[in-house]
C-alpha cells in the first residue's frame, strides 16, 4: 500500500488529489475504486486487501475529501470535475481498460463514464445507487454533509459515525475504529473534524425534483454487478430490479440489515465483487 498524489485541473488552476495504490500489474485490468460523497479512499482497504496479489488497486480521496486539496469554488464540486480527475487516474494506471467499484457517487461516477462511447471500464460495481434517486433521499443526505461538528478525540468521533453511518451494516468494532482512524482532519484549536469539506452538500440541498437519467443507464453496454441494501432509501427494490431488466441487465446482490450504502468491509460482500472481477 502506497500513498501517491496527482495534479488535478479546475477553472480554479490545479489541485492535488490523493490516491492509495495497492498491488502490482498484472494481465487483469487493475482496479479504480471511488467512495460516497463525505468518505474517503480507505473506506476499500479491506476490499484491496483482498485483490492486491490479483491486480492493481487504485483507491482515490475525491477532491474535497480526505487527503485531497479543497477547491475555492463550491460549485465546482461535480460530476464534470470528477470525471476529469478520474480521467487523469485512469491514465496514470498505464491500461486502456479498467475495472470500477464506486459506491453511491462513486458509483453514479462509473456509470457516467461507463455510458460514454469507447468507455475504460470492462466491469462495473455499482454500491446501492441506480439511474432513479427520490429527491428526499438526497436532500437528507445534504443535511448532515453541511454539519461540521467539533470532537475532542477519536473516540468521540467515532461514537458520532456509529450513528450518522448506522445504515452500513452491522460492521465490528475493528471496522469503526477503521473508519474513524481515516475520517478526521485536526483544527487549529486541536479538536478534531470530519474529513470532507462542508461545501460539497450545497448542490445536493438545491435540489428540487427526483435526478433520472436512465436514458445513459441504457447506454452502458459492460457487464455490471449491483449491490443493494435491503434497507436503502437511496435504491429502491422497484429501480434496482429495474436495472436487472433494462441497459446492461445488471446481476443483482442483496445485503439483509443493511442501509444506504453496504460498507464493503464485511468478507461476504467482498467475495461477491472479487468473484465479479475475476469473471
Amino acid at each position: 500500500m502506497q500513498q501517491h498524489f496527482f495534479l488535478g485541473h479546475s477553472a480554479l488552476g490545479f489541485h492535488r488529489v490523493a490516491y492509495i495504490e495497492w498491488g502490482r500489474a498484472s494481465a487483469r485490468p487493475p482496479v479504480i475504486c471511488v467512495h460516497g460523497l463525505t468518505r474517503n479512499g480507505r473506506d476499500f482497504d479491506r476490499l484491496a486487501e483482498t485483490l492486491k496479489n490479483e491486480t492493481q488497486i487504485f483507491c482515490p480521496d475525491m477532491v474535497g475529501r480526505g487527503q485531497s486539496d479543497w477547491l475555492g469554488d463550491p460549485a465546482l464540486y461535480g460530476y464534470p470535475q470528477y470525471i476529469n480527475d478520474t480521467t487523469a487516474l485512469i491514465a496514470r494506471t498505464g491500461k486502456e481498460q479498467v475495472d470500477w467499484v464506486g459506491t453511491s457517487m462513486g458509483g453514479i461516477l462509473g456509470m457516467l463514464i461507463a455510458s460514454m462511447p469507447n468507455s475504460p471500464i470492462r466491469r462495473l460495481v455499482i454500491n446501492d445507487v441506480g439511474p432513479f434517486i427520490p429527491v428526499a433521499a438526497l436532500k437528507r443526505i445534504g443535511e448532515y454533509v453541511s454539519l461540521m461538528p467539533e470532537f475532542n478525540g477519536v473516540e468521540q468521533l467515532e461514537r458520532h459515525l456509529r450513528q450518522v453511518y448506522a445504515p452500513f451494516g452491522a460492521l465490528t468494532d475493528a471496522d469503526w475504529k477503521h473508519l474513524a482512524a481515516h475520517s478526521h482532519r485536526t483544527l487549529p484549536n486541536g479538536k478534531l473534524t470530519l474529513a470532507h469539506d462542508p461545501s460539497i452538500g450545497k448542490s445536493f440541498l438545491a435540489l428540487e425534483q427526483d435526478v433520472d437519467f436512465w436514458d445513459l443507464y441504457d447506454r452502458i453496454q459492460c457487464p455490471v454487478l449491483l449491490l443493494r441494501g435491503t434497507m436503502s432509501d437511496i435504491l429502491s427494490a422497484e429501480t434496482a430490479q429495474e436495472m436487472t431488466r433494462r441497459g446492461p441487465k445488471a446481476e443483482l446482490m442483496e445485503f439483509p440489515h443493511t442501509g444506504h450504502a453496504p460498507a464493503l468491509m464485511d468478507v461476504t460482500q467482498i467475495n461477491v465483487i472479487a468473484e465479479f472481477l475475476r469473471s
